[in-house]
């Protein structure tokens, strides 16, 4: 987690923090100084910031701040001496430390680890934007209210080596790309490369999910689904015995990412086994009953949003249900199918190749699983369909091996990968999410598509990535 250190006071420090306490993000840790307590910050999330009330102008204070390891310094504060001796004192003990700092006063400083942000210019820039007949710059043009964003593409980001043509880009669009100081127009073909400067324009609540999505990295999966884990339970579905080995494959997902469980139980009719499901409630393991009369559609989509869920987990029975299958696709999370083959036994992910593009869309997501459960990864190519497309996804799955340090095996046959799959012990069948599975099987009898088919393969436990930002 990233340590920033934001020292304030005045109207724009307060209104800084009141911008950075209302923006939530799990990667940073915010350490403020204020010269008073003049503000009430009580509802803001005490895990991610932490307040401290003295002159930072004194040395002694501040230098046992700065005993920790921050990323960077924000100063915004009202007098300019005392700016200049907060400035002293932070490279009295961070010579390198990258400071940002609010200018109102014209400083001459000498430090190229010193940013200063010259509220007079940037006030004259706005009211020039107004005058008649002027050119706008960049950095103000549209409402600014964030429909306007340059992300850069970190080294291990979701969208490194994807085709932009292959992105879903619903309320947003790429428009240009910024490499190695030069303007590239994105066309579909135009590969992502780390590094890049990509220039966004959508609706703001969208692109601070793109953003998410961008700068997401291995390691983080349920992100940028959600946070929590979520097991959904119907009694009057499965047996008692089923419903045991459900609970313990749940815990063993539960344990290897170790994100927080919720148990969802829904027709809780026999008493005994409701004892046995309560047994395992933890610490971060909670169980939850539900005696009224809901539809389990709704129950889903309203936890889903309710508990922040990030991954679903039920049995094959429960997602071969047309109508639930259609509530977990509207959920947009992911959704892992178990069947009565362990989990704990998988060593390979597998993935079929097809000419459905939508595997560049969850390659990410799929390293992500592999590499947190500690599985191969493998793609099952057919030969005799679609090569040129499918050479495409293999590049884009290679290349991502190579920034991810993960070895992965291609295996092309001239026969349907599901056959040889049906012959295997136990792997755990990635694909993408998509409108097509909401469809019964009835509609798949006479396809050749092996993602309209999954359900062929439905005795293995099964992940379904959503391709939806």
């Amino acid at each position: 987690m990233k340590k920033f250190l934001i020292i304030s006071d005045g109207a724009i420090g307060r209104h800084l923090i009141e911008r950075v306490t209302s923006t939530y993000s799990s990667e940073n840790m915010y350490y403020i100084v204020q010269t008073t307590n003049g503000h009430d910050y009580s509802d803001v999330n005490k895990s991610h910031v932490k307040f401290f009330t003295f002159d930072p102008t004194s040395f002694y204070k501040l230098s046992n701040l700065l005993k920790m390891d921050f990323s960077q310094a924000f100063i915004a504060m009202k007098e300019s001496q005392d700016t200049l001796v907060t400035i002293k004192n932070i490279r009295t003990c961070k010579e390198h430390l990258r400071i940002v700092v609010l200018d109102q006063y014209g400083f001459d400083l000498d430090d190229i680890n010193v940013v200063r942000i010259n509220a007079n210019e940037i006030l004259a820039a706005r009211l020039f934007d107004y005058l008649p007949n002027v050119p706008v710059t960049a950095q103000n043009v549209g409402l600014v209210e964030g429909e306007i964003m340059e992300v850069l593409v970190p080294f291990g980001s979701s969208f490194v080596y994807r085709h932009v043509g292959v992105i879903e880009q619903n309320k947003w669009r790429i428009v240009a790309i910024y490499r190695n100081r030069e303007l590239v127009m994105p066309k579909r073909r135009t590969m992502i490369q780390p590094n890049d400067l990509l220039l966004l324009v959508g609706e703001p609540d969208v692109l601070e999910s793109v953003y998410r999505a961008i700068k997401r990295e291995l390691g983080q999966f349920p992100a940028p689904f959600g946070t929590n884990l979520y097991f959904f339970v119907d009694m009057a579905q499965e047996s008692e015995a089923s419903l045991i080995s459900q609970l313990e494959q749940a815990e063993y997902v539960h344990q290897e990412f170790g994100h927080e469980l919720i148990i969802k139980v829904m027709n809780p009719g026999d008493i005994d086994l409701l004892q046995k499901i309560k047994v395992h409630r933890a610490d971060k393991v909670s169980v939850e009953i539900n005696y009224y009369e809901k539809s389990p559609e709704d129950v889903i989509l309203n936890d889903i949003i309710k508990y922040h869920i990030g991954l679903v987990i039920t049995s094959k029975k429960i997602f071969s249900r047309q109508s639930m299958r259609k509530a977990m696709y509207e959920g947009n999370v992911p959704v892992l199918s178990m069947s009565e083959r362990p989990l704990a036994e998988i060593k390979e992910a597998v993935v079929i190749l097809s000419e459905n593009r939508d595997l560049e869309k969850v390659s990410t997501a799929i390293f992500d699983i592999s590499e947190q459960m500690g599985y191969n990864l493998e793609l099952f190519s057919y030969t005799a369909e679609h090569r040129d497309a499918k050479e495409q996804v293999i590049e884009h799955y290679n290349n991502l091996a190579s920034i991810f340090s993960k070895s992965i095996r291609v295996i092309e046959q001239d026969q349907n990968p599901l056959r040889t799959l049906r012959k295997k012990s136990n792997f755990l069948h990635c694909l993408p999410f998509t409108e097509k599975m909401v469809k019964g099987p009835f509609m798949s009898l006479f396809s050749t598509d092996s993602e309209r088919l999954y359900y062929r393969l439905s005795d293995y436990p099964q992940l379904f990535i959503p391709v939806r930002i």
